[in-house]
């Protein structure tokens, strides 16, 4: 599904010696896009890919946030709270949103399937599915629900809400994927996943192509 373009992007991944974000690093810096790699603390910098640019960054300063946005044309945000720390989240986005506001620059954010509508239940989403939600991981299922509000709320900024599958591991890259909007996307044995390295895919094409400007997607094989 990945179609490349001519055009050399600018793109800032915050949160990039993670799990999504060192992905994302990796496949955009294979297509011949300018990235940089943010973490917050430079301590990190050699887990980093060195044909990235190192920086150093935190999500929830806007000053920071809004450096960024004057240097880059995409800003895709893969950050995750700790465990117990969940309710920043919603304030972190705030503060991306608030940093990039009024510099033209696209923000994309890597968030959660909570909000995901579960297909032949009537409208149950995820986050009350326990097929697809352990009850562990409810915190930071309600505070990605309340961070894609956020983003809804938002019309400064050229935004985008990523809504990864019910599972997400690490794997292979496939270059493949489907697309979907508000319904959780499973397969024929009700499975809903895909590899971290095929999101990081999705995600670059969504950053060269800009196919949902001021909405949510989701993806899953």
């Amino acid at each position: 599904m990945t179609t490349t373009t001519p055009t050399t992007l600018r793109i800032a991944v915050i949160g990039a010696a993670g799990s999504v974000g060192s992905r994302v690093v990796a496949e955009a810096l294979s297509r011949g896009h300018q990235v940089t790699a943010v973490v917050r603390d430079p301590a990190r910098f050699p887990e980093l890919d060195p044909a990235a640019r190192a920086r150093s960054g935190d999500a929830g300063n806007v000053e920071d946030v809004a450096g960024l946005g004057a240097d880059h044309d995409v800003v895709i945000s893969a950050t995750r709270p700790v465990t117990g720390g969940e309710s920043a989240l919603p304030t972190t986005t705030k503060a991306l949103l608030a940093g990039l506001a009024g510099s033209g620059t696209r923000l994309i954010v890597v968030g959660g399937a909570a909000t995901l509508t579960v297909p032949g239940t009537g409208g149950t989403t995820v986050v009350d599915d326990p097929r697809f939600l352990s009850p562990e991981y409810r915190p930071i299922a309600l505070a990605c629900a309340e961070q894609l509000a956020v983003c809804r709320a938002e019309t400064a900024v050229d935004w985008t809400y990523l809504s990864p599958p019910a599972l997400l591991e690490p794997g292979e890259r496939t270059g493949r994927y489907r697309l979907g909007t508000d319904e959780l996307l499973v397969d024929a044995e009700g499975s809903s996943a895909i590899s971290v390295e095929d999101l990081a895919v999705a995600l670059v094409d969504e950053a060269e192509q800009a196919r949902h400007r001021r909405t949510r997607f989701t993806v899953a094989y």
